[in-house]
């Protein structure tokens, strides 16, 4: 974690073009926001016309709100169309993929379509953004921020379909980094930890959902689980760090000469991808069965325990 590389320009403030997606709110917003302030001529993506207006309530003139579903192919190439005739033949300084969204719930339980549904925003949506900007990113020698997590260095449960859609994102981020290598691009991940932003909220209407929809079978092989866990959420949710922090190693990674390749962001990002690493699987496995208090392995086997679960 943390090695750097001096591939990609320095990007420089002034009519310098930096493209984000899922700039609406939270972390996406917050980038939008800290590098419009250092005079970056900032594209942001949004999906509603009211988060339009409310990104030109708080920024300058120079930040421009664009309409930019990353699932949609119509809307990205409306997009790159718009962004194309702002800055010419100065192409880009940057691209930060920030859309994303979280599906929630044990594995068993999410109904196969939201299984889609986050593939297509968080990885192929993604793609598709940094396939249709990749001429404007090397007209400018542009650098690509993708936003992924730590759970995509380190799963955790009953986020396991949200994780996979990461760890997809971290595979493809490597790859690419390397391909664009010969035409100076930079490409970096930030993998933060407990951030406070709108995406939690959704994702626990959504995990609410789909309690509702599932088989009540299976709800009830969860539920001593689920309500132990929604309690440490609400706890990790008050000690969960500013979307500023993301932001600023957004910053640092399309701006300093020697970005780095991951920042983890965030006290438990740092210790749990340190845990995995230094300690292998069995250990992490074992610090996060004692976080979230899970019962221990073949406790709930039939005639074996019970099912209680420490809240």
């Amino acid at each position: 974690m943390g090695v750097e590389t001096g591939t990609g320009a320095a990007a420089s403030t002034g009519r310098a073009g930096i493209v984000i997606t899922g700039a609406s709110s939270g972390i996406g917003e917050a980038c939008a926001m800290h590098l419009d302030r250092q005079g970056f001529r900032v594209f942001a993506g949004v999906r509603a016309e009211r988060d339009r207006a409310a990104l030109r309530a708080k920024a300058s003139s120079r930040l421009t709100p664009l309409r930019l579903d990353v699932t949609d192919l119509d809307s990205i190439a409306t997009a790159v169309r718009t962004v194309s005739e702002a800055v010419g033949e100065a192409g880009l300084a940057g691209l930060v993929n920030n859309a994303g969204i979280a599906v929630p719930g044990p594995i068993e339980t999410v109904p196969l379509d939201l299984v889609r549904r986050q593939f297509e925003v968080n990885v192929v949506g993604q793609i598709a953004v940094i396939q249709a900007f990749l001429p404007l990113l090397r007209k400018g020698r542009g650098r690509i921020v993708n936003m992924s997590s730590i759970a995509g260095v380190a799963a955790v449960p009953f986020l396991g379909i949200y994780g996979a859609s990461k760890f997809a994102l971290e595979a493809m981020t490597d790859a690419l980094r390397l391909e664009l290598r010969a035409w100076g691009i930079s490409v970096s991940l930030v993998e933060p930890g407990a951030i406070a932003t709108r995406i939690w909220n959704k994702s626990a209407c959504l995990a609410e959902s789909i309690r509702a929809s599932a088989d009540p079978a299976l709800v009830a092989l969860y539920e001593p689980l689920m309500r132990g866990l929604a309690r440490r959420a609400t706890d990790a949710e008050r000690r969960a760090l500013s979307p500023n922090a993301v932001a600023l190693a957004v910053v640092h990674a399309l701006t300093a000469a020697r970005p780095r390749l991951r920042y983890l962001v965030g006290t438990d990002a740092k210790v749990r991808a340190a845990a995995k690493r230094f300690f292998g699987d069995r250990a992490h496995d074992r610090l996060v069965a004692a976080i979230l208090r899970l019962p221990k392995s073949g406790q709930w086997v039939a005639g074996t325990g019970d099912r209680k679960v420490k809240v």
